[in-house]
């Protein structure tokens, strides 16, 4: 940003995108949990003040975060399912396709696991209605699209394909703050190999789980 002042319309939109895209590069650093106001301020080179005259609040930068990042994954996985997934296989099979794609792209996708993990409990509280209105308007536009992806390679979902992809994403959530296990864990894990069975990874608990959903939902022939 070379202009000291936003005067335009073009520059206000110049140095929103500066502030997310400065947010984004810190969660490639910390947990979510660790982003403040005040670091981003620094980073972005602004006051706190300035900054929260484009954003209420460091939830809603979040917030908007995770909504460009669900679109940006759900383009990838559309390339992914349509390259993955046997279009003539029978419903179990293109079951366990969709799960084991599904958990491979999302295990990749650490900050985007993370959003969601702190989505209900920390980044829909300390906005505004209009904040968090515009924020379901966008993830329920998201995951009518995730809906249709999943219903387009395994039909036999029927109505069950939209409570499936949102529990999907909330699974990914809450299972993702198990992973990476603290330095702490991991070293009681090698001193009692028998705690080893409690040991989460990110993959694999979400390859299970959604596995099972799956299989649960599919008709019995």
């Amino acid at each position: 940003m070379t202009f000291q002042r936003a005067r335009s319309e073009e520059q206000r939109s110049i140095r929103r995108r500066a502030i997310l895209d400065t947010a984004a590069s810190m969660l490639d650093e910390m947990p979510v949990a660790e982003v403040s106001l005040n670091e981003l301020s620094r980073r972005v080179g602004l006051a706190k003040s300035n900054v929260l005259r484009y954003f209420e609040s460091r939830e809603a930068v979040l917030l908007e975060l995770l909504d460009d990042f669900l679109g940006t994954w759900l383009a990838e996985l559309t390339e992914e399912l349509a390259a993955g997934i046997e279009a003539q296989a029978a419903p179990e099979v293109r079951a366990g396709q969709l799960a084991e794609i599904l958990s491979r792209s999302l295990a990749d996708r650490v900050v985007l696991c993370d959003l969601f993990g702190a989505q209900g409990g920390v980044l829909e509280h300390n906005v505004s209605v209009e904040v968090v209105k515009r924020h379901k308007r966008s993830s329920l536009t998201k995951l009518t699209a995730m809906t249709e992806l999943v219903h387009r390679h395994l039909p036999e979902l029927g109505d069950g394909a939209q409570l499936f992809c949102l529990m999907s994403l909330v699974s990914a959530g809450a299972l993702s703050s198990y992973a990476p296990p603290p330095p702490s864990l991991l070293a009681a894990y090698a001193d009692e190999p028998a705690l080893g069975v409690l040991h989460i990874d990110l993959r694999d608990a979400l390859r299970i789980s959604f596995t099972s959903s799956l299989l649960g939902v599919l008709p019995r022939a």
